[in-house]
């Protein structure tokens, strides 16, 4: 790839300002801890208006000097709404810096699971309704989650994928661009975080074999047979050549965070095929990128 990495400073040395909101359960302090460990300065509950107040610290010398990073979330709540609007848009006034919103969110299933495990206090549950308190907080964030520039889902996701996904969308931010490939099943739902979506289900299903069944794209028989056929081989070649294309074009506009999601109808099988051998031919032909692959459905 050709041309430097971007920088978390962005393009003319200009800093960012990270803020980093969306539910309660989904992962917000693990992402707080990731870009802290990155190099940022980095801020637990800071009330919107405080936005210039620490700007200026920083820029005076104090703190990480990779930007700063803020989680805002309910815990604030009476802060969001106009007062952040109007502390972005300070932001955008001062020189010398930017700002991105990045939203991390989860499903309820996996949100009530982790408040049962953690037997934590949900924000905003009254009389201990933790599902009724999600969906609350869900629809009290809706407009801010329109307002971010990367949204992660967590939904299914084990302790150590969410900070190894975390530990490296820090990286991304501060070097250079991040590629995900992530293999899923529509049966269980698209995932919410991804930048483009890929199809598969045109292929053969190992599902219907019994021999094959049991088994996931991981193993050779699997991938020997969804990998095996000419309609494979050439979507393989177009995915590659169109993922080419577009990397260095993102790298140069200052993305830094891209997710292409490749979907079958269970997530075992021909998905799960297709990532790994993408993720084995991108590895080749693309260079200056960090490489990430996940398999959300995979166990399911």
């Amino acid at each position: 790839m050709s041309g430097e990495a971007p920088t978390a400073e962005g393009a003319a040395g200009r800093r960012q300002i990270v803020i980093i909101t969306g539910l309660s359960g989904a992962g917000k302090s693990n992402a707080l801890q990731a870009f802290e460990d990155a190099g940022y300065y980095c801020v637990d509950n800071l009330p919107p208006r405080m936005v210039p107040a620490v700007m200026e610290a920083t820029g005076e010398g104090e703190g990480g000097s990779d930007g700063v990073v803020a989680v805002m979330d309910t815990r604030g709540r009476r802060y969001f709404g106009e007062e952040l609007e109007r502390s972005l848009e300070a932001v955008e006034r001062e020189k010398g810096w930017d700002h991105r919103i990045l939203f991390i969110e989860s499903d309820d299933p996996s949100l009530v699971r982790r408040y049962k495990e953690s037997r934590r206090p949900h924000p905003a549950a009254r009389n201990g309704d933790v599902l009724e308190a999600i969906r609350s907080e869900r629809q009290d964030l809706s407009t801010l989650r329109e307002m971010a520039d990367l949204i992660v889902d967590t939904s299914g996701y084990s302790a150590l994928d969410a900070r190894l996904r975390f530990k490296k969308l820090a990286e991304s931010f501060s070097s250079r661009l991040t590629l995900s490939l992530i293999s899923f099943g529509f049966k269980h739902g698209t995932p919410l975080d991804v930048d483009t979506l890929l199809d598969v289900r045109f292929l053969p299903n190992p599902h219907y074999d019994p021999d094959l069944r049991p088994l996931t794209g991981h193993d050779a028989p699997v991938r020997d047979a969804v990998l095996g056929s000419e309609d494979c081989q050439r979507f393989l070649e177009k995915a590659c050549d169109l993922l080419s294309f577009l990397i260095p074009r993102y790298d140069a506009e200052g993305k830094t965070y891209f997710t292409l999601g490749i979907g079958c109808t269970g997530g075992r099988h021909r998905s799960v095929a297709i990532v790994e051998e993408l993720a084995r031919r991108l590895g080749g032909e693309i260079t200056g990128v960090d490489l990430f692959v996940r398999h959300r459905d995979m166990d399911l």
